[in-house]
């Protein structure tokens, strides 16, 4: 037996009972886990040995291929830089069993930079032609380290997962389908027909506006509605980011209506750089304010009126204030020293794709 789950567009999407599976941020703290694993071996030969489980995380995560599929990659014949492509062959090379996925423009220059380093080292058309029973006790290993079930890490739940995060990502169930290789189309897709040329399109528009997410913009966060408190007059919002940090933000109910948000929306938190409030050092500054992240300012442009500060608290987002130059004297803060980056909720503003 199914749930039916009205998502956000209307469309209807049935989930197992019971049926559970790694969520948008749980699938992007498992990537930078297997990413810390491989980049902490001092050994070059275990680091070469995780590089290769690396990739082959990255691409059963972003095409949502089969592990075998992906073992079996022939990285001269079956990777298309040019046009963004992962060739999986289920024949050999029949040209009739092909199936092409799309893959966004910085993902495919970085598995080509990764098997770069691999081919220096491997004389190998397959360099990620390892034991499958080996691949899966190394994503059960980062599942342990994440905190995971291991069983919605393995290679086939993560399939599964990617699956159910392009459904709910609004991708087009046919494209979701020629996408993950599925002979037996779901009934849902015969309510919406496309070509393949369509499908292929649309694919890889929503797979580059994915990736642009990876890299936060200055004083842009991306992620989901986990909470929402409603008043009579405003709504309080909690999203949670990519690197599992929490944002508040106090909108009216009008906007909640506007927004259509719900939890488990996507959205993108934005806060303006004269609304951004920086303490010195590394202690938790006693205050009220609900937004607060502990970072190390990286540059530093002082000017006549203002001075420009670019605090980074996280691997991939940068919070940019602007503070008065003539302002409090003792505030003296320089490149690599530690600060607190605040902002109130009702300085963040929010916004739908």
């Amino acid at each position: 037996m199914a749930d039916l789950n009205r998502s956000d567009n209307g469309r209807i999407v049935s989930i197992a009972q019971g049926d559970e599976y790694l969520d948008y941020s749980q699938l992007n703290q498992l990537e930078q886990s297997f990413r810390d694993w491989t980049e902490n071996s001092k050994r070059k030969d275990v680091r070469l040995s995780r590089l290769s489980v690396l990739l082959i995380f990255l691409l059963i995560r972003y095409t949502g291929a089969k592990l075998n599929d992906v073992l079996s990659i022939n990285i001269h014949t079956d990777l298309d830089w040019t046009r963004c492509l992962v060739i999986f062959r289920s024949d050999g090379n029949d040209a009739t069993k092909l199936r092409e996925v799309h893959i966004s423009q910085s993902l495919a220059d970085e598995i080509r930079d990764k098997i770069d380093t691999l081919k220096s080292r491997k004389n190998s058309d397959r360099p990620l032609d390892l034991d499958p029973g080996f691949v899966r006790r190394k994503f059960y290993e980062r599942a342990l380290e994440c905190g995971f079930p291991k069983q919605l890490c393995g290679p086939e739940a993560i399939r599964k997962a990617r699956g159910v995060e392009l459904m709910q990502s609004n991708i087009p169930l046919p494209a979701v389908q020629m996408m993950l290789g599925h002979a037996t189309p779901n009934l849902t897709s015969a309510y919406v027909t496309f070509s393949k040329d369509e499908i292929q399109a649309l694919t890889r528009r929503f797979l580059e506006k994915e990736s642009g997410r990876k890299t936060s913009a200055r004083n842009s966060f991306f992620g989901k509605v986990t909470r929402i408190v409603k008043g009579s007059i405003e709504a309080q919002i909690t999203m949670q980011t990519l690197e599992g940090d929490y944002i508040l933000s106090v909108i009216t109910n009008d906007s909640l209506k506007r927004l259509g948000l719900n939890p488990g929306s996507f959205i993108t938190a934005e806060v303006k750089a004269p609304s951004v409030i920086l303490h010195q050092g590394e202690s938790d500054p006693k205050c009220s304010t609900e937004n607060r992240f502990r970072g190390v300012v990286t540059r530093k442009t002082l000017g006549k009126i203002h001075t420009e500060y670019i605090v980074k608290i996280s691997e991939t987002t940068e919070v940019c204030a602007v503070i008065s130059s003539t302002g409090n004297p003792s505030f003296e803060l320089k490149v690599n020293d530690h600060a607190w980056v605040l902002f109130s909720s009702s300085s963040v503003v929010l916004h739908v794709d």
